[in-house]
């Protein structure tokens, strides 16, 4: 099987401009308040540790670089707690929403848009510390995940703070994958996982990681990771979400609450990593 390294960017981009991240978390006219207020309540919704990791108050009146904003989810609410926030994305199309977005929310003096490729950042974005650089679920969709870490070695202010979510190989989603669409072809996995990844299938660059192997990468870079821990497990029926209804799989429904949040700790899907220079 070939190497993720051998896949263009290019290929990358138009898989992510053809259908932007949580585009659809909304039926509601894109573009609008009411849109975007439902997408983020959606996605917040079913991925609730998202504002605790942010921890978007902590970053008030500081820089914060974001790898991968997409249509702007999180940047609006760095934004909205009163960081200047730099957002980066590959994607043409998910900047034209989540611009959109900033100046819908009244918030586009806090935030500056730079289309580019963050496997070289300093090509495109001015070389400057940040307080903070966060990247969801970002890093493991790029061919050379180890490059976009050098480069944002050189942004990382000397007490700042990195915040990365990766997706984890070790976890029920790739356990789902695998005995699921891939029909047990384990010896295929790395392609499977690729391709059933996201809600769009055919993802050209899909990374995952156990903890030793993305402890490997953070501190190869310069970082020393102060934090790792595991989440988020998708627990609701595909058919009903997509018509925008909650329902849990049967067996999740089986499960008790305290028993779950166990679980998710363990065979979650989030891989989440604080570091430091």
């Amino acid at each position: 099987m070939s190497s993720f390294e051998a896949v263009p960017l290019e290929h990358v981009q138009a898989y992510w401009d053809a259908r932007p991240c949580n585009v659809r978390h909304s039926p509601k006219l894109v573009g609008t308040r009411d849109y975007f207020d439902e997408v983020e309540a959606r996605k917040y919704h079913v991925e609730p540790h998202i504002p605790s990791f942010a921890d978007f108050a902590r970053w008030r009146g500081k820089r914060v670089l974001e790898i991968g904003c997409g249509i702007g989810t999180d940047t609006i609410n760095f934004a909205r707690a009163g960081a200047e926030v730099t957002a980066v994305d590959l994607s043409p199309r998910s900047l034209e929403i989540a611009r959109a977005r900033a100046e819908v929310f009244d918030l586009s003096d806090r935030i500056r848009f730079h289309c580019a490729d963050a496997e070289n950042l300093s090509d495109h974005v001015p070389v400057e510390p940040f307080d903070l650089i966060y990247a969801f679920g970002v890093i493991h969709h790029s061919p050379r995940p180890e490059r976009i870490l050098a480069q944002l070695r050189l942004y990382l202010a000397p007490a700042g703070t990195l915040k990365l979510m990766v997706y984890h190989r070790d976890s029920w989603k790739v356990a789902a994958i695998v005995f699921g669409p891939g029909r047990g072809r384990f010896w295929r996995s790395r392609e499977l996982i690729s391709r059933y990844s996201e809600a769009q299938p055919g993802c050209p660059v899909t990374h995952v990681y156990g903890r030793r192997q993305v402890a490997r990468l953070i501190e190869g870079s310069g970082f020393r990771i102060s934090e790792m821990r595991i989440d988020h497990i998708f627990s609701y029926r595909i058919p009903d979400y997509l018509e925008y209804r909650y329902v849990k799989q049967w067996y999740f429904n089986c499960v008790p609450g305290a028993f779950f949040r166990r679980l998710e700790r363990i065979a979650g899907w989030h891989l989440l990593v604080t570091a430091h220079a």
